[in-house]
């Protein structure tokens, strides 16, 4: 039975959220030397309610298996593309550019939307550094790292975990490739528009000679076996096991010179594994409440799902919300969504519920720096680099909101209406 949490627990998940998109602005420099206190105690408030009043240990075994399958996908992909430099000819046009990130967003389903977004931001932020400006950051977390990776399980973490439960690999492309082209043509569209307007008022850089090349090539074949782990079957943590051995391989074989030319450190992915310790924690309870109550709140529709998926992805990280929806979905038919057959009639007869899940977890994580696992860590890296990127606010109200929603809208309109 699903755990039935008071209301109240759900109050240090929004001050969690709270924290992190308002802190850094009011705060500054304070923030970024306590925000792992503020991660770990509004995180404890809810993990010792489940331990100690709700007598749950095995939910809070599972949340914490979740989060170290999270953390070991995020922080491997992360030590392995930064042994890898590919060299890149600076002063971009926008019609490069606009190559660049449709290359991106191919490459998001054959080595995930991490791997691509930490492989390819910083030769992104090379070829623009004459004139880099926010758009750039937050298109590339857009397109790059989220809605490009809509067309294999391997692409995004809700559509692996999808593909775990028992969604057939090719189901994803078969069902998702036209959303897939509307969303990123819409979204590469609206930003040659605005990588033109950019260019044509930036002064004229240097012409610089040199070629495409690839540094440090070795480290694609541990991005193979970290693929590979996702697909071992076995005990809790051999997957793990191994994609940090695979990070732990790559980090020894590469020189201490190729790191220091990506000008790679730790410091996203400390950030990283600091904040979404805390939201993974003080999201439990918001996820158990909203599926012990999801029936009395009217979820019946596609349409119904797809917003309310995403809307929660938007701030949730989108893996274990797609899955709290998935499993709702499949509660209202009298289904388990942990049976194969179950998932077969579910497929059957539900197939616009399942894709409307799919795409509001993946289209819908690019909303706010919270929903997928690489947004922080492109935007870390872009700030360490120098380059501007917008704050959580600004990042939601200048261009989420304005450019990506409206998209998303069209996308409900066109599939689920």
């Amino acid at each position: 039975m699903m755990p039935d949490p008071s209301p109240l627990l759900i109050l240090p998940f929004v001050a969690m959220l709270s924290a992190i998109a308002f802190a850094p602005i009011v705060l500054e420099h304070h923030w970024e030397r306590h925000y792992h206190k503020v991660s770990l105690g509004l995180g404890a408030i809810p993990v010792c309610y489940y331990l100690f009043f709700l007598k749950d240990a095995g939910r809070v075994g599972r949340l914490v298996h979740e989060y170290v399958s999270f953390m070991a996908l995020i922080g491997s992909l992360f030590v392995v593309a930064g042994g890898i430099r590919l060299s890149m000819r600076g002063g971009a046009k926008p019609w490069r550019n606009l190559l660049f990130l449709l290359a991106g967003a191919i490459a998001s389903n054959v080595i995930g939307t991490t791997g691509a977004a930490m492989l390819l931001i910083r030769p992104w932020i090379r070829m623009n550094r004459s004139r880099f400006a926010a758009f750039h950051t937050v298109f590339f977390i857009f397109i790059v790292a989220n809605s490009g990776g809509c067309l294999t399980p391997i692409g995004n973490p809700p559509l692996f975990l999808g593909f775990i439960k028992g969604v057939p690999f090719w189901w994803v492309l078969r069902n998702c490739w036209a959303a897939w082209l509307l969303v990123n043509g819409a979204q590469l569209a609206v930003f040659y528009f605005m990588d033109c307007a950019s260019f044509r008022r930036s002064a004229p850089a240097p012409a610089e000679e040199g070629r495409f090349a690839v540094h440090g090539a070795h480290n694609l074949l541990f991005f193979a076996v970290i693929l590979a782990a996702l697909f071992i079957p076995g005990p809790p943590f051999l997957r793990e096991a191994v994609m940090a051995a695979a990070a732990a391989g790559s980090w020894f074989s590469t020189s201490r010179e190729a790191h220091a030319a990506n000008e790679f450190t730790f410091t996203p992915i400390k950030e990283i594994a600091w904040l979404f310790g805390g939201v993974f924690a003080t999201m439990l309870p918001a996820l158990d409440y909203l599926g012990a109550h999801a029936g009395r709140l009217g979820i019946r529709t596609p349409m119904d799902f797809y917003w309310l998926t995403g809307g929660l992805s938007a701030v949730l990280d989108n893996a274990p919300t797609y899955l709290a929806f998935a499993a709702t979905a499949f509660g209202l038919r009298n289904l388990n969504f942990d049976h194969r057959a179950d998932m077969d009639l579910f497929r059957a007869h539900d197939a616009a519920h399942l894709l409307a899940i799919s795409l509001g977890a993946v289209f819908f994580g690019a909303m706010t720096y919270l929903g997928n696992g690489p947004n922080l860590m492109v935007k870390s890296i872009a700030e360490s680099a120098g380059m501007p990127a917008p704050g959580f606010a600004a990042y939601v109200g200048r261009y989420a909101l304005p450019i990506l929603l409206p998209v998303l809208a069209l996308v409900g309109l066109l599939f689920f209406w």
